[in-house]
């Protein structure tokens, strides 16, 4: 039972249905008992968070994003804009940083300028303590707040994510499969996102036989512009007798640092030294051989993550989770 049920059996417009349930004083009360007949026979109970079709909507929706300048983050924000303004929603961008405090900060802001539902663009918004989360869960009780690649269980709140645990699962397998045991897995992220993929490199690992050597799990913490930094980083442990042929990225950047890596230390790619590296970027032609990724499906996230909050907003019920599969693309960089 949606609005456009209850308009058709009440034989008023959907907006007279959204009226009635804002409680406007811009009805009869004729008009109104009978509308609310027909959600009290059929035991209807309205979304309050469907202002798409009420008089206060503003047509507009929050994007909070950490950083606009991550590559990913730029695509992704590209795409949610065209695809919201193609339904006719504007939309106002908060870049709030990595501190939870600018997080907070932003969804207050948002909530003051009377949005219609907030996007949360990427994983870093969510945290492994509940505690921390609970902004989220507070602005979800005004509007409905969508998470993009993350997932969480509360009200009014919906998930849509690539399966990067699956995506980063095949992709080991991948490298097993082709020869390569000792295999590095880089990564600059300890968001939902990053931990997902962390925990498929560690079943594929663990699953076909091979000792998990730590050492082999190595986290970049410095700036994700120095390409420099990050090369350095595998030519120290290069340094300490840590031997790998192999380097599973957790982000594009970081293969291409592993690339560079790999021809500086004297590696022929693809046949002494493969490299797989994750978001099926631009930045995959910006190498020789081109690298191998896994795409994550950026465009149709963003397209199901609208698809769902149009949906929401006209009283519709959605499904609170929608999880898509990730594809490795072979290219040079692989055997």
């Amino acid at each position: 039972m949606t609005i456009y049920d209850i308009s058709k059996k009440a034989g008023v417009s959907t907006a007279t249905v959204s009226r009635v349930l804002n409680g406007s004083i811009h009805v009869s009360e004729a008009t109104r008992q009978k509308v609310m007949a027909v959600i009290d026979k059929y035991g209807y109970t309205p979304n309050a968070f469907a202002r798409g079709l009420g008089l206060n909507s503003m047509k507009t929706i929050g994007i909070m994003c950490a950083d606009s300048s991550d590559i990913y983050l730029a695509k992704a924000i590209y795409y949610l804009e065209q695809k919201l303004r193609a339904n006719c929603y504007d939309s106002i961008l908060c870049c709030t940083g990595y501190e939870l405090s600018g997080k907070k900060s932003a969804m207050n802001l948002l909530i003051t300028k009377k949005v219609d539902g907030i996007i949360l663009a990427g994983s870093h918004f969510l945290y492994q303590d509940d505690r921390d989360n609970q902004y989220i869960v507070d602005a979800a009780k005004q509007v409905p707040v969508m998470l993009m690649n993350a997932l969480m269980d509360a009200p009014n709140v919906y998930s849509i994510t690539s399966d990067d645990y699956s995506s980063t699962y095949e992709a080991t397998k991948y490298l097993l499969a082709s020869g390569i045991s000792d295999i590095l897995y880089f990564y600059n992220a300890v968001s939902y996102s990053g931990q997902r993929k962390l925990a498929g490199f560690r079943e594929a690992m663990e699953e076909s036989g091979f000792p998990l050597d730590s050492r082999l799990i190595q986290y970049y913490s410095g700036s994700p512009e120095d390409m420099d930094a990050m090369v350095e980083h595998l030519t120290r442990l290069h340094m300490k007798g840590i031997t790998f042929h192999g380097i599973l990225a957790s982000d594009d950047l970081l293969a291409l640092a592993a690339v560079k890596y790999a021809k500086q230390t004297g590696y022929s790619v693809p046949e002494d030294f493969s490299v797989i590296g994750y978001n099926n970027s631009i930045l995959v032609k910006c190498c020789d051989p081109e690298l191998t990724s896994i795409d994550n499906k950026s465009e149709k996230i963003c397209q199901h993550l609208i698809n769902t909050l149009m949906g929401v907003l006209c009283g519709t019920e959605m499904p609170g989770k929608t999880i898509l599969a990730g594809e490795l693309i072979r290219r040079g960089t692989t055997r």
